[in-house]
This record gives structure tokens, C-alpha cells and sequence, in this order.
């Protein structure tokens, strides 16, 4: 118990501060192979490429122990390119929806005509096309486009932000927010559970209370002594709390372990599962929407190749294969402390395009949410951090176990000699 706490003494603070587990970023885009076609109607085919590894390095800075039995910290990112873990570099080049555009279209379809005819005006001019060929760092990590200043300048406000425009522009180098959690100190069944976000109790995006309580832990290790049931935590990048529920028991290099995945209901939509109405407005289940998080871009997330979605998802697009094995996520967590051993979480993001009257680039594309890649975080823990584990959890009580039962059997007949001396003694 002293040493799951979150105090500059316990043994698991050191891991908690500075995470040992070498974590991976992976990386795999979907290239539109038919973009001409899409222009005129045409179902979209996808080809999927990468994986693009990226190591990941956590590291926590602002540490500050509150008089509350709370901590607060913020808890930075850097990624670095992996060429020998990835399929392709990023200077190759990928055919893609034009994101900006796309997305700057469908937010101005309920404007008035002029301003769209002004757009689709400046878009010509621009030499702006609905889909881009763009290498994967441009696309990753930003790239200038005169678009940006364009849409400002038009719609002041639309597009929150200037200069480069790329989909893990504020991923790198960055945090995730000042998380506030529980120490344990008084109250181990609290220890990591989280008090607020960016000084927050729960958040605005969503439309009901339910959906924006901030539940659960930072996603990092949970309270000990885990019962078989579920496992909540915050994350900052879907915008929601997330409830895994427990698959089965197991063991991950000798360690015991809890296995958690995604229940269906994740990313249902409110008509399937009600308590996810505050999420919507919603479309098929197994996409939600994010756009009230995401500058009210027409953007979702999904699990990758839309698993455990509508199959009509599916359907709308050809080059998708979702599989549990490939596409479903998980945590496997050690219920005695509460410290994952082994995890991959994986995530979907997905861009609505359509054809918008008066925007004449986005020509007769009929509306579909198209998959733009999907990426997985995971890592185990390994090395000597797992030896220590092994050691300590698995060998050393297996040992003591073993002991009792050879003391036990060695006091039988001790007790035995006892009582015949004392029958002879008298």
C-alpha cells in the first residue's frame, strides 16, 4: 500500500514521474486511390500505409503536492521517428482529402451563398483541389497554406489558429493539460483518480452532465487491489472519459494480469445506447463526434477500420478490413497494484466530406465519413523494471507460499514428538 502512493518516498514514484515504459506511436494513413471518381460520386477506395513509429518520451515537470492529499503536474511528449520500426518515411508523399478545405466547407454550408461563392472564388485562385498530395510530415506536422489567412480574412473566427495547419501540429513536444489526481495518502482507494483537468471538474463539449464528468484516472495506473469488473480514465485527446470493461485473466511474461478492452457501447450513438446521447448530434453508431473539441472541424473518431461500428460505415468505402486482433484496443493491468503491464490504444480519425452547394471543388461527392488514418499507443513494461516486477509479485510470495507449506509440514511431526514426551513424562 505505502509504495502504490504517489509520495517522493514510495517505490512506484519514480515510474509514476518519469514513465521507464518504452512507449510507441504508430502511425497508419489511408491514401484515396480513385480521387478524381469521388469528385464525380464515386464510392472512395482506400489503400492503407505505414505503420509510421514514432518512440514516445513522457515526462512529467510542475510537480506540485497540494494541501488536499492532491498533486498537480503537467506531463510532456516527444516523439522521434523510428525509420527502422516504420513502413516508408515521411518524405513519401500520400493522396489525401484536402482536410482544410473540406472541413472549411462543410462549417460554411449553412451560410449565406456569397460567402461560399467568395470561398470557392478565393479556392480557385489559390489552386485549392478537395483532395492534396502531401507528404506524411507536411501532413503530420504542418505546412504553410495561404488558405488559412484566406478563410480568416473571410470568415474571422472559423479556423481558431494561424500559420501551419497539420493533425499533430500540438502532439509533439507538448502536454496534455495540468492534471490535479489523488496521492493515496489518506485514502489509497483514491490514488491516481483524477480531481481536475486545466483546474476543470468536468468539461463543456458535450451536451449532457453525464458526458462531461471527468472520470477515472489520467490513464496511467489505477488504485490496487482491481476487482473484474471496469476501469475508467480521462482522455484529453477524444475529449470524454472512457470506460473499458474487463475480457478475461491472464498473465503478461509470468506477471498476473486483468485484461480491459472497449465494450461495443464506446462510440455507439444515443438511439442504440442513451446514455451517449449527450455526444451527439450523432450519425451511425461507432463513430463520435468531435467537432465541438476539434474548432467544430466536421471531424469523428472511431476505432481503426470503423471495428465495432455500423457496418454501413464500412460499406461507404472500399480497403477496410476491421478485425479484433488488429483494430481493438486494450489494457492489461496487474490488479494488485493497478499498474499497466501491457496496452495498445487505438484510435480512428475520420473527416465528413460531402458536395456543398456553391463551393463548386467539392464537385458531386456524396456524403461520407472518410477515414484518414488511425493510430495506436502502446508500450509494455520490460527490462529490469519487469524483473523487479516479477521478483516481487510473482517469485518472492510464490516463495514464502512455498514456505509455510514446509514449516507447516515440519511442525506436524514436532508437535507430534511434543506430545508423545509429555504423555511419557507423566
Amino acid at each position: 500500500l505505502q509504495n502504490v502512493k504517489i509520495n517522493p518516498s514510495s517505490i512506484s514514484f519514480q515510474m509514476w514521474k518519469d514513465i521507464p515504459v518504452p512507449f510507441y506511436l504508430s502511425v497508419h494513413f489511408f491514401e484515396v486511390l480513385n480521387p478524381k471518381q469521388v469528385l464525380q460520386g464515386a464510392k472512395p477506395v482506400l489503400s492503407q500505409r505505414g505503420p509510421y513509429v514514432y518512440r514516445e518520451y513522457r515526462y512529467k515537470t510542475n510537480i506540485t503536492f497540494n494541501d488536499n492529499d492532491t498533486v498537480s503536474y503537467l506531463e510532456y511528449r516527444n516523439l522521434v521517428f523510428q525509420p527502422d520500426l516504420s513502413n516508408g518515411t515521411e518524405d513519401e508523399y500520400i493522396v489525401v482529402p484536402n482536410i482544410l478545405m473540406m472541413g472549411a466547407a462543410v462549417m460554411m454550408e449553412k451560410l449565406p451563398n456569397v460567402l461560399k461563392i467568395l470561398l470557392s472564388g478565393a479556392l480557385a485562385g489559390l489552386k485549392q483541389e478537395a483532395f492534396m498530395n502531401r507528404t506524411v510530415g507536411e501532413i503530420m506536422w504542418g505546412y504553410e497554406d495561404p488558405l488559412i489567412d484566406t478563410i480568416n480574412m473571410l470568415v474571422p473566427g472559423l479556423i481558431p489558429f494561424k500559420g501551419k495547419f497539420g493533425l499533430f501540429i500540438n502532439f509533439n513536444n507538448s502536454n496534455s493539460g495540468l492534471f490535479t489526481v489523488n496521492t493515496g495518502m489518506k485514502n489509497i482507494s483514491q490514488v491516481h483518480m483524477v480531481d481536475t483537468w486545466n483546474g476543470l471538474k468536468k468539461v463543456n463539449y458535450w451536451r449532457s452532465s453525464q458526458c462531461n464528468m471527468i472520470n477515472g484516472t489520467a490513464g496511467e495506473m489505477w488504485p490496487p487491489f482491481m476487482s473484474p469488473t471496469s476501469l475508467e480514465f480521462y482522455s484529453p485527446d477524444a475529449c470524454r472519459s472512457m470506460t473499458l470493461v474487463y475480457e478475461q485473466s491472464g498473465k503478461f511474461k509470468g506477471v498476473p494480469t486483468y485484461r480491459f478492452v472497449a465494450p461495443k457501447t464506446l462510440f455507439a450513438n444515443g438511439t442504440d445506447y442513451p446514455p451517449n446521447e449527450g455526444f451527439c448530434p450523432c450519425m451511425q453508431s461507432g463513430i463520435q463526434n468531435v467537432s465541438t473539441c476539434r474548432l467544430n472541424a466536421p471531424m469523428f473518431i472511431s476505432h481503426p477500420h470503423f471495428y465495432n461500428a455500423d457496418p454501413s460505415l464500412v460499406n461507404a468505402v472500399e480497403g477496410l478490413h476491421p478485425s479484433k486482433e488488429q483494430h481493438g484496443l486494450f489494457l492489461d493491468v496487474h490488479p494488485m497494484t493497478g499498474i499497466p503491464m501491457n496496452c495498445s490504444i487505438k484510435l480512428q480519425l475520420n473527416l465528413y466530406i460531402k458536395q456543398v452547394s456553391g463551393i463548386i471543388q467539392t464537385g458531386k461527392i456524396k456524403p461520407v465519413v472518410l477515414p484518414l488514418l488511425w493510430f495506436a499507443e502502446s508500450g509494455s513494461i520490460e527490462g529490469s523494471v519487469l524483473k523487479q516486477f516479477y521478483n516481487n509479485l510473482v517469485l518472492l510470495p510464490s516463495v514464502l507460499d512455498y514456505l509455510q507449506y514446509i514449516f507447516l509440514g515440519l511442525s506436524v511431526p514436532l508437535v507430534i514428538s511434543a506430545a508423545m514426551l509429555m504423555a511419557m513424562s507423566k
